[in-house]
This record gives C-alpha cells, sequence and structure tokens, in this order.
C-alpha cells in the first residue's frame, strides 16, 4: 500500500510528521511526501522517504494558475498511483483532495491541524474567500472513504454544524504527537532573569502583538524578566508580522528576536515560561513539547489552546487579543515560583496521559484500518 502525504510546506512534513510517516513504513506502508520546494525536502529524502517537488504559491489567487496547479497535482498521482492521499494545512486538504477524486483514489484522509487564516481573520480578504473555501471543503472531503482528522472538540463540532463531511467519518486525534522520552523535564536553576519564551511562525494570528505588549508592560521589571521571540515572519501568509515591528522590539529591547530556531528543544531547557497567545489553535505542538518538559505554559482560553492548558492545573489561560492580561498572568508567575514548578510537574502528566506520540499512532492507525489500508 502506498501513501502520498501533502502539505504545503517541507518544514511542515519534517517537522511534524516525519515520525507518523516512519511508524506508517514500520507497518509495512510506503510512504511518499510532497510539498512545494524548501529547505527540508532534502532532509525528509536523507530520512529514507521519496519527496515530490510541488511548485505551489500558498497566496495565489490567480485563477489559471490555481488550475494549472490543480492539473499538476492529478498528474503526480496518475504516475504515482496512490492507494491512499493524507493531506495536511486547508490548501492541501483542497487541493490534494479534488485532484485524488479526480483521479479515482477513494481513500482520502485530511487533516486540519487548525483553520487557517481564512477562517480566523475578520479581514475583508477572508471574509469573502470563506463560503468558497467552504463549498471546495466540503467537495474534497466527500465520500464513504473520505476522513477527516481534526485536534479538538471545537473545529469537530464546526465542521458538523457547517454540515462539510459526515459525523461519523471525522476522527478527533489531540495534535500531531511528541515524543515524551525525548522532550523531557530538566532541571535547570533559574537564572539572574526569569525567561519567557514565545516560539511560533510569526503570525498576528499567533498573538506576537499582545506578547510585546506585555513585554512593555513588564519593562519595568526588566532587571528580573527576559523576553524572548523565536520564529520567522512567513511572506507566504497574509497576517505576517510587519519585519519593522519586529526589528522596533528588538532596538528597545522589548524581547530579545532569535530568528528562525531549529533545535527548539535545546532553547526551552533554558528557559522559566512558554507562552501562546494564539487567537485559534489545532493543537499547539510548542504548548505540547513545554509541558512535557516540565515547563508552565500560558495561553489564551480558544479552541485548541485550552485543550492543552487546565486552568490553574498545569498553566493559565487569558483572554485572547488582551495583552493587559497576558503581562498581568505573566508577572503571577514570575512572583511565584512554587507555581511554576507545581504547573510543570502536571502538564508533563497530561502530556503523558493525552498527547504522547504512540497514542497518536495508535488513533490514526485505527482510521488507516478503517478504510483498508492497514491490516
Amino acid at each position: 500500500m502506498k501513501v502520498i502525504f501533502f502539505a504545503n510546506t517541507d518544514w511542515y512534513l519534517y517537522n511534524f510528521r516525519l515520525d507518523l510517516a516512519r511508524y506508517l513504513a514500520a507497518q509495512g506502508m510506503e510512504v511518499v511526501m510532497m510539498s512545494p520546494p524548501g529547505d527540508y525536502g532534502e532532509r525528509l529524502q536523507q530520512e529514507g522517504f521519496r519527496w515530490i517537488s510541488l511548485p505551489m504559491e500558498r497566496r495565489s489567487l490567480n485563477p489559471l494558475a490555481e488550475w494549472k496547479l490543480l492539473r499538476r497535482i492529478r498528474k503526480i498521482y496518475e504516475q504515482e498511483k496512490p492507494d491512499a492521499v493524507h493531506n495536511f494545512t486547508i490548501k492541501s486538504v483542497i487541493y490534494g483532495g479534488l485532484a485524488a477524486q479526480a483521479q479515482a483514489i477513494r481513500c482520502r484522509i485530511q487533516a486540519v491541524t487548525g483553520l487557517g487564516h481564512v477562517f480566523v481573520s475578520d479581514s475583508l480578504r477572508a471574509r469573502l474567500l470563506r463560503p468558497l473555501v467552504k463549498r471546495l471543503l466540503k467537495r474534497a472531503m466527500s465520500g464513504s472513504y473520505g476522513r477527516l482528522i481534526v485536534q479538538n472538540p471545537d473545529d469537530r463540532q464546526l465542521f458538523v454544524d457547517l454540515k462539510l463531511i459526515a459525523p461519523g467519518h471525522i476522527h478527533l486525534i489531540k495534535g500531531s504527537g511528541v515524543d515524551t522520552r525525548v522532550f523531557v523535564p530538566t532541571r535547570h536553576k533559574r537564572a539572574r532573569r526569569f525567561r519567557v519564551l514565545l516560539a511560533s511562525r510569526l503570525l498576528r494570528e499567533k498573538g506576537v502583538r499582545e506578547y510585546a505588549h506585555a513585554a512593555e508592560k513588564l519593562a519595568i521589571h526588566a532587571d528580573r524578566i527576559e523576553f524572548l521571540l523565536a520564529g520567522a515572519t512567513d511572506p507566504g501568509n497574509p497576517s505576517s508580522v510587519d519585519e519593522n515591528d519586529i526589528r522596533t522590539w528588538q532596538l528597545t529591547g522589548l524581547v530579545k528576536v532569535l530568528g528562525h530556531v531549529d533545535e527548539v528543544q535545546c532553547l526551552m531547557r533554558e528557559v522559566d515560561l512558554v507562552v501562546l497567545p494564539s487567537y485559534r489553535e489545532g493543537a499547539p505542538r510548542g504548548l505540547i513539547e513545554a509541558a512535557a518538559m516540565g515547563l508552565p505554559v500560558i495561553t489564551t482560553d480558544v479552541p485548541g489552546c485550552r485543550e492543552v492548558v487546565d486552568d490553574g492545573v498545569n498553566g493559565l489561560l487569558v483572554p485572547a487579543g488582551d495583552g493587559d492580561a497576558l503581562a498581568g498572568a505573566i508577572q503571577y508567575l514570575l512572583d511565584n515560583p512554587d507555581k511554576c514548578r507545581e504547573f510543570g510537574q502536571a502538564g508533563r502528566e497530561k502530556v503523558l496521559r493525552e498527547f504522547d506520540q504512540n497514542i497518536v499512532f495508535t488513533l490514526t492507525g485505527q482510521v488507516y484500518r478503517e478504510l483498508g489500508l492497514l491490516p
């Protein structure tokens, strides 16, 4: 049996789905990766997986270019003749699903890891695109052998309410899984300053501006606290934070900007708190990794984020878009080191119960078996 993994970046496949590919390969499946070209395609090949480079402009709205892209995907499927396609992220779900239907590939597994800019943003562009995206999603996910994997109950209910897919074809699997043998608690001695980390793509919907606002509010404690920002801007996303703003935060000393960091795990060993003030998520991998490492976390009371954090148990929840509330929560943990340790221990226990990668692999394997792809 052959399956094609299709995502909108090779970075995503390498960082979030490589272990799943290894699991499926160990079960006897041939896994082929497909994504736009990037720095991680060669790494996927070095891991033993064939990778197909697919030219794709994530922000393109040119009808001719999009039609050519769809034809290109159909051509790849015609040549590869996969038994199934497993698509990740909204655009890949739509195009991969439609192309698979056109090539009579029955088994289509669609993984929506967050609803993305079109559903989260209130911009005019997003509002105009939303009805079209809904129609295309419904078409891409149709059929008795179509399956949808979502990462939180809110997204599941949304797809049911919008009548985009039969409820019996939806599977709730929390996240992409974390290797809890690798992401382990570390006992570093708190440095002179309390180190706070936001690690994510630098998008407005990730709450990056609220993070900078919190840093400004707590600047009076600059001798006790340091704000770190790890991640790169995303030119392919209309919500990418302006680079001039990032430079300003760096130059004024509000935030220490680290840029893209390959080994976030190593960075997390050196911090005291991880935050993610996002507007909506699937199941945020960075928060799960932080909790697995015994770190306290602060995030927003929104779909996806509240699945990872039990307020007052392993972290704190604040309202989305509220930089003042975020600053207050950070200061509370700055002033209460015992609570940080308590939250960290509870977070590790929660990850072991709910987010360990072996749980994710087992549940994903059940989807494949339901479709007859695994014995």
